[in-house]
């Protein structure tokens, strides 16, 4: 999370039109306590019982825990990209990331006008 943290302006347009959420399977409260600590400027949800981690295929049933997949939404709530497994440490899924969340930005725009 640092890494998008640290990128946010870049990557999330400094979160004008765009909203980002980190989906964890940590406890609300210490959610809340690793981001204020942080200083994180995107969201967090909890998920204990991993039914988002399962909806979306991210939970591995074997090692009981999710997996670090990456969901760009558009704006009509559409999965408009997905990124399986996300290389926290690569290069390359960023650039990758920043150009699916420019697209679905460019989509949306469009379409208001």
């Amino acid at each position: 999370m640092e890494a998008y943290r640290d990128q946010y302006a870049t990557l999330f347009n400094a979160g004008n039109d765009v909203v980002v959420i980190g989906i964890s399977a940590d406890a609300d409260t210490t959610l809340a306590a690793w981001a204020r600590e942080s200083d994180f400027p995107m969201l967090f949800a909890s998920d204990v019982g991993n039914e988002a981690g399962r909806r979306y295929g991210s939970f591995d049933a074997v090692r009981k825990l999710d997996t670090r997949n990456l969901f760009v939404v558009s704006p009509d709530g559409r999965i408009a990209h997905v990124m399986l497994s996300f290389k926290v440490l690569s290069p390359d899924a960023y650039t990758e990331l920043a150009a699916a969340v420019d697209k679905s930005a460019a989509v949306a725009d469009s379409a208001h006008k």
